[in-house]
């Protein structure tokens, strides 16, 4: 039996990807230009909408470029000395920092260099390490995923600012939740990520899901679409039905419950748990209307615009709402509806 070419696995790059192109050639060529427009890009969304999967789609583009170097970062360690060890730990990279007699035995990575004294300073030691790679035309790309308002995430984006002002060759890309990358912009110290651009991942496209649908399950046009459309766009639905529907010999009507209860298990439990009690209350009155009028979801609630109209922007940007028709709104998740009218307690009276 072939393999299954789709993941339920977070953040794993399934063997059935829909490219973001656009998206990935935008940011490509800006890191690419000459002098560079940007240096760093954030990548947001709501979770499973495949934040990682596309940042592992650019960073593998740009490390088939024979200039780049591509190094990927936990955000729970120490990023600085993390960033030093990686380079220092590249062959090629290591015999230029010899050669600039650049020691870093110090901080317990890289060869002892006689004569020189050992670097102490960890930022310093980075900014010699990327003065010597721009020497050699080397540039490099950071990626870190998942990023939060850490204080090892605070230090290490001070830090790259002051390397951007510096003119070296470094470029960030990271993903994140809505809230986390807002939090951390909003940081006073960090004026210059405020400004930095934000690349939201919205729904893939409903036709681009059944073509794929259609040729890997060998099904007409009409069910492949109807198929597609079961999954609203959303990245990881795409993967979860495809998965369970392959499991099943190509039947996606007979895994429809096992569909739902993954999504809700997996993911929209987690998402409803970092919800306030306030945006849960606008997700009920969305669930509860038919129509998705934003009217009719006011006089379900018995509020007011003023009292609607924040937590809808939030829980647009954070990528559960819809709102791009005027008057209306609806839920980009599939099947969120019915998950959301069984968890919501309406408030006793």
């Amino acid at each position: 039996m072939n393999q299954n070419p789709y993941t339920v696995i977070f953040g794993k790059e399934p063997s059935q990807i829909i490219s973001r192109s656009a998206q990935a050639s935008l940011i490509i060529d800006t890191f690419c230009s000459d002098p560079p427009v940007q240096q760093i890009y954030m990548i947001t969304g709501v979770r499973g909408s495949g934040k990682t999967v596309f940042m592992t789609e650019v960073s593998k583009k740009i490390r088939q470029m024979e200039e780049w170097i591509v190094i990927e970062l936990n955000p729970e360690r120490d990023l600085l000395n993390s960033l030093a060890a990686k380079l220092s730990s590249e062959n090629v990279l290591a015999q230029i920092f010899q050669k600039a007699k650049i020691n870093l035995s110090f901080f317990g990575f890289g060869l002892e260099i006689a004569g020189t004294a050992p670097v102490t300073d960890i930022e310093t030691a980075l900014t010699k390490m990327l003065e010597s790679l721009k020497k050699h035309g080397k540039k490099i790309l950071i990626t870190i995923d998942e990023v939060t308002s850490s204080p090892e995430m605070r230090v290490f984006a001070s830090a790259f600012q002051i390397f951007i002002r510096q003119e070296l060759p470094l470029f960030l890309l990271m993903t994140g939740l809505y809230e986390n990358i807002n939090e951390l912009q909003n940081e006073r110290s960090l004026t210059f990520l405020y400004r930095a651009p934000k690349l939201e991942l919205k729904p893939l496209n409903i036709g681009t899901i059944a073509n794929n649908y259609r040729q890997t399950f060998r099904i007409d046009e009409e069910s492949a679409l109807r198929m597609a459309k079961l999954t609203r766009g959303y990245s990881f639905a795409f993967q979860v039905l495809g998965y369970f529907t392959w499991e099943n010999s190509g039947d996606y009507k007979a895994v429809i419950d096992d569909y739902r209860q993954y999504l809700e298990d997996y993911v929209y439990e987690k998402i409803w748990s970092e919800l306030s009690r306030g945006d849960q209350r606008i997700a009920y009155g969305v669930a509860k209307s038919k129509s998705g009028k934003i009217s009719d979801i006011r006089s379900i609630l018995q509020i007011d615009t003023n009292q609607f109209n924040p937590y809808r922007k939030r829980l647009i940007k954070k990528g559960i709402l819809n709102g791009d028709q005027r008057g209306y709104v609806s839920f980009t998740l599939p099947l969120f509806e019915q998950f959301v009218l069984t968890c919501y307690d309406e408030p006793d009276e």
